[in-house]
């Protein structure tokens, strides 16, 4: 799979111990089931607007929190930037649908 912002997103997820694996970081971040990610590497496709909604959703509920604590405020912006990053992918994907019609 090419590098996605969901990509991304389980890399620093899995770094900090968020989340274990791949299957754990659908069902928990992304509401899918646990080999959907697994099947879009084995399909070669993008993933869906829904889930790099329900991602961005996420990171941003739980980027303003860490932002209010100066421990976590660091990470928490790193939340905030991937939520930016999967609204823009959305942002992106339905522009083109609407360019194309």
């Amino acid at each position: 799979m090419q590098t996605t912002v969901l990509t991304e997103v389980y890399a620093l997820l899995k770094t900090i111990g968020a989340v274990a694996n791949e299957a754990e970081f659908s069902r928990d971040w992304l509401g899918r089931s646990e080999c959907y990610m697994r099947t879009l590497r084995f399909k070669g496709v993008g993933a869906s607007t829904g889930s790099v909604a329900i991602c961005a959703s996420k990171l941003q509920h739980y980027g303003k929190r860490m932002c209010e604590s100066s421990a976590h405020k660091a990470l928490g912006k790193q939340f905030l930037e991937l939520s930016r990053e999967c609204h823009n992918t959305i942002n992106g994907e339905a522009e083109a649908v609407w360019l194309a019609a």
